[in-house]
């Protein structure tokens, strides 16, 4: 049977432990909404993935690297929450032939790769995936962010992975579209209006035609509300990775949401 040729996504991980744990100060409709979509995200692809393709705005290297491990462990990469949030298991298998197969494009693309066996899933990707993927029986390759956070570099990134999609990859980057902390939890009528104003232009840049959606997303920092709504752009960066890896793919707002008042959006490319 031949592979459907999955599309990439931006997904919306939530913080910590939340929504998979309801986090008191966030309203129990926007808990239940956001988990709602993570459910959704096995739905996008028209059939069932080998295997995905994961970038956590959680994890950064000096170099784009490529985890190779066979079983990866659970990584509580947060604090201060309560126990429970510290028992989750989600023992999905690694990837690492297809890993193998990342670092010969990477490097066919000129990009410089490290490797490593032994990390685990960290909350970017475990929270979202564990509500999509509940079983763990899909293989999850993960790749890096490169320090610097340099939005082309990363959508070269993108374009060197979209191979993998023809062998049913479901290539996946794990974000938010607002990510600003210092703001999320206060009652601040200018933080929200600049939240709107860059929501309203990410939707847009992403459903432009795709050689306009590159440039935009790369000049991201232009954008009205742009470092107000990502003071560091780490939690951006991962919608790159998935715009480069679209190629041609037309780009869609799948999912809108909110945390705390402030939008929240989701994407998906094909």
């Amino acid at each position: 049977m031949a592979v459907s040729r999955p599309p990439t996504a931006f997904i919306p991980h939530g913080g910590g432990p939340w929504p998979v744990l309801p986090l008191g100060p966030i309203d129990a409709a926007e808990t239940e909404a956001l988990a709602g979509y993570m459910r959704s995200i096995a739905e996008v692809p028209a059939q069932p993935p080998s295997f995905l393709v994961v970038v956590s705005a959680h994890w950064e290297a000096p170099r784009f690297t490529v985890h190779l491990g066979s079983a990866p462990s659970m990584y509580f990469d947060y604090g201060g929450f309560p126990p429970e949030a510290y028992t989750f298991d989600w023992p999905a298998p690694g990837a690492p032939e297809r890993g193998e197969q990342a670092i010969e494009l990477l490097r066919g693309a000129g990009l410089r790769v490290d490797v490593e066996k032994e990390r685990g899933f960290d909350h970017g990707t475990f929270i979202p995936l564990m509500l999509a993927y509940p079983q763990a029986d899909v293989p999850v390759l993960q790749v890096s962010l490169k320090r610097g956070l340099d939005p082309a570099e990363h959508f070269a990134l993108g374009q060197a992975l979209a191979p993998l999609r023809d062998e049913g990859a479901y290539i996946i980057g794990s974000g938010n579209s607002y990510h600003n902390l210092g703001r999320l939890f206060r009652s601040d009528a200018t933080a929200r209006q600049h939240a709107t104003q860059f929501d309203a232009w990410l939707n847009a840049a992403v459903t432009a035609a795709p050689a306009e959606r590159a440039r935009r997303l790369i000049a991201w920092e232009r954008a009205p509300g742009a470092r107000q709504s990502h003071p560091r752009q780490e939690h951006l960066i991962p919608l790159l990775v998935a715009a480069g890896a679209a190629e041609s793919d037309p780009g869609r707002v799948r999912w809108q949401g909110s945390t705390n008042g402030y939008p929240v959006s989701a994407h998906d490319f094909g």
